[in-house]
């Protein structure tokens, strides 16, 4: 790489969370508008009614933008053909299958990635648990974005496959039964972790739903360890990041709270290949839990 393209990368890198924000800001008005209209102007008082609604009305912009540039990387990564970042041709690790818990969906931009894995005619793959029927929770305690996330569903033909839990991590076990400790074969994060509360009890929460030898598939974005001057860049900007990101927390260490959440017999986490230092995203293959009480 010429210092020229070097330059260029940081300079964007620099700029870059400014045009997000820029863009939040943006969507605010709309937002508060729509709040007054759906649930009156007595919900302006409320900060967590503010919050949700202008995350909503701005993932329904950047979430689509995402979910196009990163759709071939998490294609990969649900498929099993990702290694230390890198996507590669044959698997490594088990697909998706089986119930599948999926943390955050927002509006649904991730739903249909999701089709290609559910084969209900494929009993033998059903059986040993390599492909087969999905059966999918997707748990959103966002209210403001589940009639999209039902038309993203429907638009994806997951209607009986994929069930929204309108709770939060600490919630899943009061929602009717539906999920126990033990009866979950898969978690997918994708860009999430970064605003759940209580981070380090709730993944492991999530960690105890799994099976023996269940997988944990994320791409996450997390603190800045290898910058010196990106991380306090990063560490800068996280004082105003929560307030117009939804609550993200840019320099959470995701990282140590998923190894701490329980024994693994695999770890691949890295960062992605293509991407620079200063973009603090990690890509996860899989994580699978030794063993656990049930």
């Amino acid at each position: 790489m010429s210092s020229f393209q070097i330059i260029h990368e940081i300079f964007w890198a620099v700029l870059g969370p400014w045009m997000i924000l820029g863009t939040s800001a943006s969507y605010l008005p709309g937002a508060l508008l729509n709040l007054v209209r759906t649930e009156g102007v007595a919900s302006l008082l409320h900060w967590s009614h503010v919050k949700t609604a202008w995350f909503s009305a701005l993932w329904s912009f950047m979430g689509r933008e995402i979910r196009q540039e990163n759709g071939p990387q998490v294609t990969a990564l649900l498929q099993g053909r990702v290694s230390q970042g890198a996507i590669v041709d044959e698997p490594q690790t088990q697909p998706l299958s089986g119930v599948v818990l999926e943390i955050g969906p927002g509006v649904g931009y991730w739903v249909d990635i999701f089709s290609a894995f559910n084969n209900p005619a494929d009993e033998k793959a059903t059986k040993s648990g390599t492909s087969g029927k999905l059966k999918i929770y997707g748990v959103e305690p966002n209210r403001h974005a589940h009639s999209q996330l039902k038309e993203h569903i429907k638009a994806a033909g997951l209607e009986d496959v994929y069930e929204i839990l309108p709770v939060g991590i600490q919630s899943i076990l009061k929602e009717d039964n539906k999920i126990s400790e033990g009866s979950v074969d898969c978690i997918v994060t994708l860009l999430c972790l970064c605003s759940i509360p209580e981070p380090e009890e709730n993944i492991r929460a999530l960690y105890k739903l799994l099976k023996p030898g269940g997988r944990w598939y994320l791409d996450e974005h997390v603190r800045v360890k290898r910058s010196i001057f990106f991380g306090w860049y990063q560490y800068m900007i996280s004082f105003i990041w929560p307030v117009f990101i939804g609550g993200c927390q840019l320099c959470r260490d995701t990282e140590t709270s998923l190894r701490q959440a329980g024994k693994w017999t695999t770890i691949d986490l890295a960062q992605p290949v293509e991407e620079p230092c200063w973009p603090p995203e990690v890509m996860e293959d899989r994580v699978q839990p030794r063993s656990f009480s049930i």
